[in-house]
């Protein structure tokens, strides 16, 4: 799991452990201790989030007006081949 610096805890930290995944979450400049992480996965977050940012600029997408779930991936299938495209 990817997060930012402000769901760097030792609960949530944990919980993500429990649940069997790995916590990418780098500490914050202040924290006494700092928790060793993967620079390049949490890097890799930004891509997702452009993406997801550019998504929400398709109306269609963001008032989820495809009511069939078949019929919304394929809508967000055209966007973004569309965004490949330019």
């Amino acid at each position: 799991m990817v997060a930012d610096k402000a769901y760097n805890s030792r609960s949530i930290g944990q919980y993500i452990a429990d649940q069997g995944a790995l916590a990418v979450i780098p500490t914050k400049s202040n924290a006494k201790t700092p928790i060793p992480h993967d620079k390049a996965l949490y890097r890799m977050r930004n891509i997702v989030e452009r993406f997801l940012c550019t998504m929400k600029d398709m109306r269609r997408l963001t008032t989820r007006y495809e009511k069939l779930s078949s019929n919304f991936l394929a809508m967000v299938h055209i966007f973004a081949i569309r965004l490949w495209l330019n």
